[in-house]
């Protein structure tokens, strides 16, 4: 039985899948990318955060050890939740897969402007997290490229 949140997330599974496709094609050795060239603007050490809203929700990716830690947080949950993930690079961006709450999580980090629509602020990133069947859309930054506040006119 799902609550009342997980009703409310927006579900768009095959965006996911064609997200995460894009960023993991240079894993099958198909490309995305004229040069083929891998994605590398993110540094192995950032902390990269994402976030969305309708539903608000919120995942920090961080090193920790030799691999990577995601913490999924809700307006409800603002402890959050940690999930191990494994970090890969694509041809058009950086992706992240692992299991959280026992289902399939996938995340999807592409460069391109963001707004997230509640605020003026402006990212690098465009993100999209494939958790179970929901799908969530929404912006990232990470410590090398922060946020652009009240850049939106």
């Amino acid at each position: 039985m799902m609550d009342k949140t997980s009703k409310s997330r927006l579900r768009l599974p095959a965006i996911a899948i064609a997200a995460s496709a894009a960023v993991s094609a240079c894993a099958s050795g198909d490309s995305i990318n004229e040069g083929g060239e891998i994605f590398d603007s993110v540094s192995a050490e950032a902390t990269i955060n994402l976030l969305g809203n309708e539903p608000f929700w919120g995942i920090e990716i961080v090193p920790e050890g030799m691999g990577y830690v995601a913490t999924y947080t809700t307006p409800e949950d603002i402890e959050g939740t940690r999930a191990v993930v494994t970090r890969f690079a694509g041809n058009n961006g950086l992706g992240f897969s692992g299991e959280l709450d026992d289902a399939p999580l996938q995340i999807a980090l592409t460069p391109g402007t963001c707004n997230d629509t509640m605020s003026d602020n402006l990212y690098p990133y465009t993100a999209t997290v494939s958790w179970g069947d929901q799908t969530l859309m929404g912006c990232g930054y990470t410590s090398d490229e922060p946020i652009q506040e009240g850049a939106v006119q």
